[in-house]
């Protein structure tokens, strides 16, 4: 793992530009998650008097370091700032040793919405209550409230989390960044479970049947019905965000 150098350079970016920089490794990468990163002391862009901000190479390659870590390893920001210090005294960052399970990445399109090979993956994580908190890095009180509102809940019979859960809470944690609380996320749930309704609707007739191959194709057209009703969830909501 390759790790920033301390350093400086003439070039200077905006926010966009990095942004382009970063997207081909990181599609989920935002404006506001840089700014997050920002704010926890993690990266230091330059200001213009205007207050623009103007990001250095260096700047760049802190950002990959921080992403990389959260992604491939789940560092928690506090260790990743201690790792940072440690490069900026001209120090090796400590050895990462692998402390919790290593989770299958969830398959995404190109564009960054799920697929239907994603809705047809079905792997057989399990996490722990400790391990789910330590690796999503959300607390036991946000867990707690996760629970409390149906968003997220252990396999039944196991006590055991799912790739899914884990996803979830770290999603809630990333929204509670911007003061979403779980009581808010209520109303996610509430149109995920008419979307899954709808999809049941149609499919159903097809799953009743005795014919082995009408039961294959009913759980195809689950998977396809399933991305394209994402797609078309995200798409409103991006084109109502445009348009307000």
């Amino acid at each position: 793992m390759t790790a920033p150098t301390p350093g400086s350079s003439r070039g200077r970016m905006n926010i966009g530009e990095v942004l382009d920089l970063l997207r081909p490794d990181f599609p989920g990468i935002t404006i506001p998650k840089i700014r997050f990163l920002e704010d926890k002391g993690l990266i230091k862009p330059d200001r213009t008097p205007s207050g623009y901000r103007k990001f250095s190479a260096e700047d760049v390659e802190r950002l990959r370091y921080v992403l990389r870590m959260q992604r491939d390893h789940y560092l928690p920001l506090k260790v990743i700032g201690e790792h940072l210090d440690a490069i900026d005294r001209g120090l090796e960052p400590p050895p990462i040793d692998a402390v919790v399970p290593t989770v299958p990445r969830v398959a995404l399109a190109a564009d960054g919405l799920p697929s239907p090979e994603s809705f047809r993956r079905s792997d057989q994580l399990r996490l722990s209550r400790r391990e789910l908190v330590k690796i999503a890095e959300i607390s036991e009180d946000l867990l707690d409230q996760l629970e409390q509102f149906g968003l997220i809940s252990p396999r039944p019979g196991t006590g055991h989390y799912d790739t899914d859960c884990l996803v979830i809470a770290q999603t809630a944690r990333e929204l509670a960044d911007f003061g979403f609380e779980p009581r808010h996320l209520r109303a996610f749930k509430t149109a995920a479970d008419r979307e899954v309704g709808l999809v049941e609707q149609v499919v159903a007739p097809h799953k009743r049947g005795r014919d082995a191959a009408a039961k294959a194709r009913a759980e195809e057209a689950v998977s396809e019905i399933a991305a394209l009703s994402v797609r078309l969830h995200a798409t409103l909501v991006k084109a109502g965000l445009r348009s307000s």
